[in-house]
């Protein structure tokens, strides 16, 4: 069976969230949870000032779209096109596209699951790029970018170096 993936659906501005109602509807009548796996918009948390006042408030990312994780075969397709409020899929022509991964992940609807075999302390061995083989030890770990900051030992001197996660292995 074909993986699902990520596509854009255009809807009325608005109607976001009752175009994901009635799809959520239509994929638990017709049992399709299988092949319309996710339907969502990502929000982000806004401060409103409003006569003095401070309220933190939800705010759709992208209105008049929705997300929706699916396989794509002609009843997903017929089933969400069909539904009231959505005007079409992103692509070509109408001819839904997929997003890249790059682009599931500066969207944030999925998040980058990231395992590291070391943790500060650790010495590790640089296995790429123009410090390959140098063994130093793990200063930092920047999670949100995918990096961390190794001392190496240069010229006699430690020196602190910046590397992307995946350029490193702990040495045991």
């Amino acid at each position: 069976m074909e993986t699902a993936k990520w596509y854009v659906v255009h809807t009325f501005s608005g109607y976001e969230n009752k175009v994901k109602t009635n799809l959520e509807k239509m994929v638990e009548n017709r049992g399709l949870q299988n092949n319309i796996v996710e339907i969502k918009f990502p929000e982000e948390e806004v401060v409103e000032i409003k006569d003095d006042v401070k309220k933190v408030i939800k705010r759709k990312k992208f209105p008049g779209y929705l997300f929706l994780k699916m396989t794509m075969d002609n009843d997903t397709w017929y089933i969400v096109r069909n539904t009231r409020g959505v005007t079409g899929f992103v692509g070509p022509g109408s001819k839904p596209v997929p997003l890249t991964e790059d682009e599931i992940i500066s969207m944030e609807l999925e998040q980058r699951v990231i395992e590291l075999d070391f943790e500060v302390g650790d010495d590790v061995r640089i296995t790429e790029g123009s410090f390959e083989g140098f063994i130093g030890v793990v200063q930092s770990i920047n999670m949100a970018e995918e990096k961390f900051t190794v001392m190496v030992s240069m010229l006699g001197r430690e020196t602190p170096v910046e590397f992307e996660f995946g350029q490193a292995e702990k040495v045991d």
